[in-house]
């Protein structure tokens, strides 16, 4: 297996101003064997203020050991809650995907076969590509590659900005502040058009973090306007399930490599260099102690099938398959 970190942007390309040295990137897990192979770019969650460890390597090497070239995609997060993402991380996916498919010789990749595949907000995030990929444009090196998914695996996603919103992924990606228009534009149920790609769509009834509703949103708008879609809702499960098998269960597989934004904020602040008002000091500090222990987790048999039963889905969309 073929395992790379690559920059997805310049360095005069990319401005945050809370990334303290952090440039997006995508992490490789290719077979190597000069095959071309679909993809699948895995897109962790977090709600915007975090990337999950728990649901970045771990899945991309479910998919590597399916025959998929993977990556998965580390993205701007507004970890403080001080400074808005806006677009930023809809252009961080949109860049990854013309990445992949303008390197998609070397990689081994099927241009045509791509597939994005996120969890929580970044399902969320991955479904704004969906809805709104013909919005974002690159500079001249990208011109004329697409930057639309062939397909996309959305698992307990964050969908609508209204009612039974995540209230705190829209906090964190559009501000307190945001505007009726800014949350109608990232609230996906509202956006879905004929060009949306084919979706494989998955939740739990019992998600306490994500209503069960945001799912069923996003699949009565693809049923509308004519966008194929599967749609699986199991009986029972907390949010944040990822692969919910035993090497979830038992931390393993979950590389820290997609924390390296939080890591980097983390050691301006305690250096001084970057300075935060107190009470988000404190509610950090906070947030320090109660991960000091990795909390216990349960396999759920009836939930891990989910893979496989994309897998079934992207083969029937996918070119040449």
């Amino acid at each position: 297996m073929e395992t790379k970190t690559y920059k997805i942007w310049e360095e005069n390309e990319y401005h945050y101003g809370h990334a303290c040295g952090f440039v997006p990137n995508i992490v490789s897990y290719l077979h190597g064997d000069g095959e071309k192979r679909p993809c699948v770019l895995v897109v962790p969650g977090g709600g915007y203020c975090f990337v999950s460890p728990s649901e970045g390597e771990i899945v991309a090497l479910k998919f590597y050991e399916m025959g998929y070239q993977a990556f998965v995609l580390t993205y701007t997060i507004n970890m403080l809650q001080l400074l808005p993402l806006k677009k930023q991380p809809l252009m961080d996916i949109s860049r990854a995907v013309r990445y992949i498919r303008k390197n998609a010789e070397s990689f081994g990749v099927e241009p045509h076969s791509l597939a994005v595949c996120g969890f929580s907000a970044g399902g969320h995030l991955c479904g704004s590509l969906c809805v709104h990929c013909e919005d974002i444009s690159d500079n001249e090196t990208y011109k004329g590659i697409s930057n639309r998914p062939d397909a996309a695996v959305l698992c307990y996603p964050v969908i609508s900005s209204g009612e039974k919103a995540h209230r705190g992924s829209f906090d964190a990606l559009l501000g307190e502040g945001a505007s009726a228009e800014e949350l109608e534009y990232m609230s996906l149920e509202t956006q879905v058009t004929k060009n949306t790609p084919p979706c494989f769509v998955w939740a739990t009834v019992s998600d306490q973090a994500v209503p069960v509703e945001n799912t069923l949103m996003f699949l009565q708008a693809c049923r509308e306007k004519g966008v194929p879609v599967a749609c699986h809702i199991f009986s029972d499960g907390e949010h944040g399930l990822s692969l919910a098998d035993e090497d979830w269960a038992n931390w393993r597989k979950q590389s820290g490599y997609t924390l390296e934004q939080q890591v980097r904020i983390v050691e301006k602040i305690k250096s001084g260099e970057l300075i935060i008002p107190e009470e988000v000091r404190k509610a950090l500090e906070e947030e320090e102690k109660a991960q000091t222990e990795l909390p216990p987790r349960s396999v759920h048999p009836e939930v891990t099938v989910w893979p496989e039963m994309a897998d079934d889905f992207l083969k029937k969309y996918f070119r040449g398959n």
